[in-house]
């Protein structure tokens, strides 16, 4: 991986990339099968992700006619590998066996260990024989839907695939690793003016938020739509923030802090609620929710945007569902695409059916969704939200920070790449779109740090 690195760092050609050979084993980040008990009997926050997740050299897979070989420059933390890391609510493995006995090509992830990873900013190394649209040398970033042309929902929407996947939680050989194997229609063009962990950390999260907001699979926003983003400063509604400015729309942000609402703020976002100081208790015990406070949120929200919100946009689940269903406007749409908080929600129906609302889910995005996400941030419309980057050997902390809400924005993981700020290749381009909004985050989780 060393001659690789060098190569990408020297501004090799994709010809001289394509003659370097590939290591038969590389670095990467994985949890065991034989560990998969490890946590048993253990509340949620007590098993740590430092435990489980090991950084070892593992073997090259054979390369199929689809597929691609990377070199992973960076990647990110998601949510999705802390839950593998955990082993909740169950262990990936299972994911695995269930790929194996698709085909001969799935039956490379059914291992007794699992590369985690659904990111990655990357070069292309190599690419199969029936790989048309990208070469060699080819600077990448990676987004994590992983689906086939055989089953006939790909072809309306891939999410609806019977055997859609995400990379590197229900596949194996993800993104937190020096080199992955991932499928021609996982690549997308790499922002030419962010570095490799800024690039790395938005697919996932940015192309979701794009699906629920923009695409026409969910709440399809107009101008003008006033929307209530729950974690507004978080690796989802960072990004649904900032699509909604984008697009003509009024975001009103729920976040649990007086310093996040300044993040906000400096990203123009004006119009935010700090659910720690205004108190709200929407769950007066463990099995009744209170109304009163329903309420008062909505006044909270008229008082900022002038309207109900036509959009909620909802990830929490349980804590907050309740109170996203009776606060969306009349007719309005409530989007979902998670359940941090858990997931078996409870709601007043009555203030959904006779107002006429509506409740939307959202799973990732489409490659096509995905895309155009990607070209937002390309453009310079859309700015990463990475706070702070990691090295790949201390990728047990970093997961470890993002199952305790420890960080803001999207942690990045240098893997190939051996510091940060590398990886620009139009500098111009990053001096129009300003480093105070690429690096927004990072300046803000710095002067946290600092006091």
């Amino acid at each position: 991986m060393q001659e690789i690195l060098d190569a990408i760092q020297a501004g090799a050609t994709g010809e001289d990339i394509a003659n370097l050979a590939i290591p038969e084993s590389y670095r990467a980040a994985f949890v065991r099968k034989d560990e998969a008990a490890m946590f048993e009997g253990m509340d949620s926050g007590d098993k740590d992700p430092r435990r489980s997740l090991h950084v070892e050299e593992v073997p090259t897979p054979e390369l199929a006619p689809d597929e691609c070989y990377i070199a992973v420059m960076a990647s990110s933390i998601n949510f999705n590998t802390v839950w593998t890391s955990i082993f909740e609510p169950l262990p990936t493995f299972m994911f695995l066996e269930r790929l194996g006995k698709e085909s001969v090509w799935g039956a490379r992830h059914d291992r007794d260990y699992h590369v985690v990873g659904s990111d990655a900013a990357a070069v292309v190394l190599r690419v199969g024989s029936a790989v048309r649209n990208w070469q060699p040398g080819d600077r990448v970033t990676i987004h994590c839907n992983y689906v086939d042309d055989q089953d006939p929902a790909q072809h309306d929407d891939a999410m609806l695939a019977g055997n859609q996947r995400i990379w590197g939680f229900e596949s194996n050989f993800g993104g937190l690793a020096d080199l992955s194997v991932v499928k021609a229609n996982q690549l997308m063009p790499k922002p030419e003016h962010l570095t490799w962990e800024e690039a790395a950390v938005s697919a996932l999260v940015a192309s979701t938020s794009y699906r629920m907001l923009v695409g026409r699979h969910a709440a399809q926003m107009k101008q003008g739509d006033a929307v209530l983003v729950w974690g507004a400063t978080g690796g989802l509604g960072g990004y649904a923030v900032q699509l909604i400015l984008n697009g003509g729309g009024i975001p009103v942000g729920v976040v649990s802090s007086a310093d996040k609402v300044e993040l906000l703020n400096s990203i123009g976002v004006e119009r935010v609620i700090d659910r720690k100081a205004e108190g709200y208790r929407f769950w007066a015990d463990e099995h009744t929710q209170d109304e009163r406070e329903w309420r008062r949120l909505g006044k909270k929200i008229r008082e900022l945007a002038g309207k109900d919100p036509e959009i909620v946009f909802e990830h929490p689940g349980r804590s907050t569902m309740g109170a996203s269903v009776f606060v969306a406007a009349r007719g309005g749409t409530v989007v979902t695409c998670a359940a941090t908080s858990g997931y078996m929600i409870e709601y007043d129906n009555r203030h959904l059916w006779m107002k006429l609302k509506k409740i939307v889910s959202s799973h990732f995005a489409n490659y096509r969704e995905a895309w155009e996400m990607n070209d937002l941030i390309r453009h310079g419309a859309i700015c990463p939200i990475m706070s702070k980057a990691y090295p790949l050997d201390e990728v047990g902390e970093a997961a470890y920070q993002v199952h305790h809400n420890m960080h803001e924005g999207k942690l990045g993981v240098l893997c190939l790449a051996p510091k940060s700020g590398e990886g620009i290749t139009d500098p111009d381009k990053r001096e129009q779109v300003g480093e105070e909004r690429i690096t927004a985050f990072q300046r803000h989780a710095e002067s946290l740090q600092r006091g």
